[in-house]
C-alpha cells in the first residue's frame, strides 16, 4: 500500500468522483458524488473510523457501493473498479486529468487542522473574521429568510453581513428584479433599525459577469447596492482564454468583489482560464478584492492560487456563498485556504472594523458611508 495522502477524506472523495464521471447510468453517479461529498465532510479521517478489520460502520449517504470502493480505497490507496471504468469511460481522458486538481481541495478535517495550526504572525485565523459578504437567501437561490440569516451571523459572532442575492441576469438562479431589490432593501433597513448597534447587514448583490464582461446591471443600478460582488456563471468549461473578460468586469465603477473568479466545481470544472497575474494587477489598480469562496465544491480561488494574488497586492473576501444557515460555516473552508496562503487579517475586507469597511465601500460607490442604518430606498 502507498502512503497515506496527508488529507485522506479529500483522497477518498477524489477516487468515488472520477468514479461518478465514469459512470453512464445516472443513479449511479449520484450516489457516487453523494458519498464524495460525505467524505470530505466528516468530522473524522476515514480511516479512523474503519475496524480492526478495516470495515467501515454504516455513515450517512454513503451507500453499501461506495463504502466496498472507500474500503478497498483504504487498504490500497485506489480501488481497481475505479480505474477500469475511468480507463473505459469516453471521458477516460478529462477525468485523469481532473486529478491534478484534487489537492488543491480540503476536506472538512483538513480545514480543521490547518484553523487549528499555529500560523505566522498576522496571518488570518477565525478569531480576526467578523462577517460573511456572500450569502443567498428566499430573494433569489437561497432557504433562509433575512432574519434567519442575520440569526444565524449573529450565532457565529459576526457584527456584520452582506446579503448578496443574484442578480436579474441569471434567472436560473431566481435573479432579483429591481422592483423586487427595492423591496429587500426596505426589508434590510427595518433589520438594521432593530439591530442597531449589534449588527449591521450591509445591500448587496451578486451581479453576473456576462461573456463580454459587462455585469447584468445597468450602471445606475449597480449604484443602488452598497456591496457588488460579480461573478461568472457561464461560459466555465471552455479552454479559451478569458482574461479581457474578467478584466472589464473589475474595471466596472461601483464593483467591490470579484466572487469565485474561476467559477471551478469540485474536480469535473477546471472553471476559467486567464492569465491570472494579469487580472489580479487589474483588481490592485481598480482597488477590487478577490474573493475565496469556501463552498466545498467551490473553494475558490485555492490557496495557491491566493498566494499570487497575495504578492500582486490584492486585497481578499472571504466568504461561504451559503445558502442556508447551516451552510455559513463554509467560511471556514475560505479562512483555511487564506491561512495557507499566509493572508494577512488587515489584506481581508471581513476582518475590518464597521467604520472602515463602510468608509471603503462607499468610497467605492462614490458616496458618503452610514455606519448605523446604511443607505435607504
Amino acid at each position: 500500500m502507498s502512503a497515506k495522502p496527508p488529507d485522506i477524506n479529500a483522497h477518498v472523495s477524489g477516487v468515488l468522483r472520477d468514479l461518478a464521471a465514469a459512470q453512464t447510468d445516472k443513479f449511479k453517479a449520484r450516489g457516487f458524488k453523494r458519498a464524495a461529498a460525505a467524505v470530505m465532510s466528516l468530522d473524522q479521517p476515514i480511516d479512523a473510523l474503519a475496524g480492526p478489520a478495516g470495515a467501515l460502520p454504516d455513515l450517512p449517504n454513503i451507500g453499501p457501493s461506495s463504502r466496498k470502493i472507500i474500503e478497498e480505497v483504504l487498504r490500497t490507496g485506489t480501488s481497481a473498479r475505479m480505474e477500469r471504468e475511468v480507463a473505459t469511460s469516453r471521458r477516460g481522458h478529462e477525468i485523469t486529468r481532473g486529478r491534478d486538481r484534487r489537492g488543491q481541495f480540503l476536506s472538512r478535517v483538513e480545514v480543521r487542522r490547518v484553523l487549528e495550526t499555529p500560523a505566522a504572525a498576522g496571518v488570518v485565523g477565525l478569531s480576526d473574521y467578523r462577517g460573511d459578504f456572500q450569502m443567498h437567501s428566499v430573494w433569489s437561490d437561497g432557504g433562509m429568510t433575512l432574519e434567519e440569516l442575520v440569526d444565524g451571523c449573529l450565532a457565529r459572532g459576526y457584527i456584520y453581513a452582506a446579503i448578496s442575492d443574484h442578480s436579474h441576469g441569471l434567472k436560473i438562479a431566481g435573479g432579483m428584479s429591481m422592483e423586487e431589490v427595492t423591496r429587500q432593501h426596505r426589508a434590510i433597513d427595518v433589520i438594521n433599525d432593530v439591530q442597531a448597534g449589534k449588527f449591521r447587514l450591509i445591500k448587496g448583490v451578486e451581479a453576473n459577469i456576462q461573456a463580454d464582461g459587462a455585469l447584468d446591471l445597468a450602471p445606475a443600478d449597480v449604484g443602488r447596492f452598497e456591496m457588488v460582488l460579480a461573478a461568472p456563471h457561464s461560459q466555465l468549461r471552455g479552454t479559451h482564454d478569458q482574461t479581457a473578460r474578467l478584466e472589464r468586469a473589475v474595471r466596472t465603477p461601483g464593483v467591490h468583489v470579484l466572487a469565485h473568479p474561476r467559477g471551478r466545481q469540485g474536480t469535473t470544472r477546471a472553471g476559467i482560464h486567464a492569465d491570472w497575474e494579469r487580472v489580479f494587477a487589474a483588481a490592485v489598480a481598480s482597488n477590487v478584492a478577490i474573493e475565496i469562496d469556501g463552498d466545498p465544491a467551490r473553494q475558490d480561488l485555492d490557496y495557491s492560487t491566493a498566494e499570487r494574488a497575495l504578492a500582486a497586492g490584492c486585497l481578499f473576501a472571504l466568504d461561504s456563498d451559503a445558502h442556508s444557515v447551516s451552510e455559513l460555516a463554509y467560511a471556514d473552508t475560505a479562512v483555511a485556504h487564506a491561512r495557507l496562503a499566509g493572508i494577512p487579517a488587515d489584506r481581508v475586507l471581513n476582518c475590518w472594523p464597521l467604520e472602515r469597511l463602510l468608509d471603503w465601500l462607499a468610497r467605492r460607490q462614490g458616496r458618503a458611508a452610514s455606519v448605523t442604518s446604511g443607505s435607504r430606498g
